[in-house]
């Protein structure tokens, strides 16, 4: 069976969403796609949309838990599915997977790498691309609690950290 990888990070109304930030979630895409797993994200712009964009770069498939309605979905979702539950889909989006992987992100994409450490999911951060992502990667931050996110630098990293932490 194909692994499930969810991608969470920023929407494209993050002012501090850089170029940098959509290249690594595009190439995390890319490496999602290229071992043969599939993407899982919010389904939305920002970050979501990059990394579906490089998933399909190598027909990769992606899927998109949504906020609302399939209307939202970016253009390079396969599997729209609507919620209705607003923010409460986070839940869902990393729920479904078999690892997570956060790149940038604000306090929705804090929400999802919580619940996915909470769940006992395997949880990467990419170190470097801002928001919570850099957050975490804080030993300052994470030095206190039981469990935290394996940090990486860069996507190929993440992508094969996930893939090699899913049960």
């Amino acid at each position: 069976m194909k692994k499930l990888i969810a991608v969470c990070g920023s929407d494209k109304f993050d002012e501090h969403l850089s170029q940098h930030d959509l290249q690594i979630a595009e190439e995390v895409g890319i490496e999602i796609a290229k071992h043969d797993a599939i993407l899982v994200c919010g389904g939305r712009g920002g970050i979501m949309e990059a990394a579906c964009k490089g998933a399909k770069k190598h027909n990769g498939m992606t899927i998109g838990i949504l906020p609302f309605s399939k209307d939202e979905a970016n253009k390079y979702i396969d599997v729209a599915l609507p919620t209705h539950l607003g923010h409460w889909r986070n839940f869902l989006v990393v729920n479904s997977a078999d690892a997570v992987i956060g790149i940038h992100g604000r306090w929705g994409t804090l929400n999802e790498l919580s619940a996915a450490i909470i769940l006992g999911k395997p949880t990467v951060v990419i170190q470097g691309t801002g928001g919570c992502a850099d957050l975490l990667s804080e030993e300052i931050v994470v030095e206190k609690l039981e469990v935290t996110p394996h940090v990486v630098t860069s996507a190929k990293e993440a992508v094969e950290k996930a893939l090699t932490l899913c049960v």
